[in-house]
């Protein structure tokens, strides 16, 4: 038992490391974390979840309030800030429905940093952000902790499923990034003013 508490606590400081610094794979920790407890204790991947919510959601406060204090100056020194159409894109939908986007930009892969700059920007309320992080969060590691599961009850090792949840999650990531950087590709010529 003490064993599963000290891996949901790495989970929960990995998570919410991840959080702040967007570079560690967090969905992957989830889904290894599910993958390998489905194995060895199926009831804990209730607390696999919580803890992996739980960071999700302390790193996106941390996250949120730099963005707040910071600002612009401090995005654009994190390299955070890259792309201005894709910011304004995202304020327009934030202004139109703030908990969707809130819980969707959880979901897509890279889609939550612009986000939370965003709502940061526009001046969103802490009691909203607060609030709308919630299901966010516990739905974003209820997802990838399945995806675990997924990968864990298809394989007989643990390590085989936690090994093919990394892979999944690391495809999917670069499928997303791909297709992201294709349609942005398409759309680039055709948003160039014609020369006369």
């Amino acid at each position: 038992m003490i064993d599963q508490l000290g891996t949901l606590g790495w989970l929960f400081l990995v998570v919410s490391f991840g959080a702040i610094v967007p570079i560690v794979p967090t969905g992957a920790a989830v889904s290894g974390a599910a993958a390998l407890t489905f194995h060895e204790h199926p009831l804990m991947i209730v607390f696999v979840v919580a803890a992996g919510a739980a960071g999700a959601y302390l790193g996106d406060l941390v996250m949120y309030a730099m963005c707040r204090a910071g600002g612009e100056q401090l995005a654009r020194r994190l390299r955070w800030l890259r792309d201005e159409e894709r910011l304004s894109a995202v304020k327009e939908r934030l202004n139109r429905s703030q908990v969707p986007v809130l819980l969707m930009s959880r979901l897509i892969p890279g889609g939550r940093v612009p986000v939370l700059l965003a709502a940061a920007f526009l001046g969103m309320s802490w009691r909203t952000f607060v609030i709308a992080n919630l299901p966010a969060c516990a739905l974003w590691s209820t997802v990838y902790a399945g995806i675990g599961v997924a990968g864990g009850s298809i394989f007989p090792e643990p390590w085989e499923g936690v090994v093919a949840a990394v892979i999944l999650i690391l495809v999917v990531n670069q499928a997303v990034n791909w297709w992201n950087k294709r349609r942005e590709a398409v759309e680039e010529p055709s948003g160039t003013p014609e020369s006369a």
